[in-house]
């Protein structure tokens, strides 16, 4: 809750301050075919220091405008998971982590580099898919490693990209996606008891990408 509070207050700043400047992507600058931008919702591990809760969530996206309507890039990205992935909002998520019920015996660590692919639709309005392999290590509440393994995640993204500034450089994305992980391998009976309770997607999780354009 509070991140997806962190998100709503970063987005609303940002949107007010875009009024006078939005403009659809086509009137864009053409100059600058590449950008990078991160999900705002990492902004809330900062502070947190050990807590179990804290995902130490790194995310970055390297990307190329292709033309107008395909943009093409590269994905960076590690998190760490106290619980799994699968469990929706409307299975009681946040009481989950409330309740601590689903806590994995320790923790999951999961590091890859991916592709992906955005087209515009309509105006700012977009839909993207990404492609991340993962690397996973499975630790112990002592951090010491368990088990190591394999994991392809994929993510489907609809949002709408708002640039702004004089020269359209500075952007922010307020989107929702779908992920799910079709390949996973390696899971340590303890962890692997915790995820076959639950789905291998989680739908519907709204985010924030904030970038500049170069």
């Amino acid at each position: 809750m509070k991140k997806l509070l962190i998100i709503g207050f970063v987005f609303c700043t940002l949107n007010i301050w875009a009024q006078g400047n939005k403009e659809s992507l086509r009137n864009n600058d053409t100059d600058y075919k590449y950008r990078v931008s991160f999900p705002a919702i990492i902004l809330g591990n900062i502070g947190k220091g050990g807590e179990r809760t804290n995902t130490q969530h790194i995310e970055l996206h390297v990307k190329r405008e292709l033309d107008s309507k395909n943009i093409i890039g590269v994905k960076l990205a590690t998190w760490r998971l106290f619980q799994p992935m699968g469990i929706q909002w409307w299975d009681g998520l946040k009481d989950k982590i409330d309740s601590k019920t689903e806590f994995y015996p320790g923790y999951l660590r999961e590091t890859g580099i991916g592709i992906s692919y955005q087209r515009m639709l309509w105006k700012g309005l977009f839909a993207s898919v990404e492609v991340l392999p993962q690397y996973k290590t499975y630790l112990d509440l002592n951090d010491k490693k368990i088990a190591n393994g394999f994991k392809l995640y994929t993510s489907y993204h609809l949002g709408y990209h708002i640039a702004f500034g004089k020269k359209k450089r500075i952007f922010v994305e307020p989107q929702i996606h779908c992920q799910n992980w079709i390949f996973d391998t390696n899971t340590p009976e303890e962890f692997k008891q915790l995820d076959n309770k639950w789905k291998s997607y989680f739908l519907f999780e709204p985010n924030l990408y904030v970038g500049i354009k170069f």
